[in-house]
């Protein structure tokens, strides 16, 4: 067989039945919280949660409150990132469900924080079609791939208070 000819991988159809119910999933409070407690305990701890997420966006939210403060009475820095980072990897996770085995890996994070968060904070990322094509290129070529994504949090006034960018990288396992 000719290795160099790519491979011809299943294109992404976000209404196979897997993708459906793992995005009911991400958007049922109570699923969530099973899944933070036992995968995610610092994200149940700061009270984070799933505000909306489909295969294109995902908000993420995370309350101003005494488990997420520090002692500046703000958001501590390290929830707003663990916020913000879920809400790209919620979207590379959608976009790997019901493919080939594919690790996942952050190999770079960069964060702004530009104002004091002292309300809730929602953390948006709209890259959902950029990471499906950069894992699909991954899965026909066998080439690992990265893609740069970019969550921006608000306060309660739409304010930017933060911004993330996080590079994500995608290798097929063998």
């Amino acid at each position: 067989m000719d290795t160099s000819t790519p491979i011809k991988a299943t294109p992404f159809d976000p209404n196979l039945p897997v993708i459906q119910k793992f995005v009911r999933d991400l958007n049922t409070p109570w699923k969530m919280k099973l899944y933070f407690i036992r995968k995610l305990p610092s994200c149940w701890f700061w009270g984070v949660r799933v505000k909306s997420i489909d295969h294109q966006n995902a908000e993420v939210t995370i309350p101003f409150q005494w488990r997420s403060q520090n002692p500046f009475r703000s958001t501590y820095f390290a929830a707003l990132a663990g916020a913000a980072e879920l809400s790209t990897g919620l979207l590379c996770s959608i976009a790997l469900r019901g493919r080939r085995k594919v690790s996942m890996l952050i190999t770079n994070a960069a964060i702004t924080y530009s104002k004091k968060a002292n309300t809730t904070t929602t953390f948006t990322c709209n890259q959902g079609l950029a990471v499906i094509d950069t894992i699909q290129m991954a899965l026909e070529t066998m080439e690992p791939q990265t893609i740069q994504m970019t969550s921006i949090g608000r306060n309660t006034d739409g304010v930017e208070v933060a911004r993330a960018t996080f590079t994500w990288s995608f290798k097929v396992k063998s």
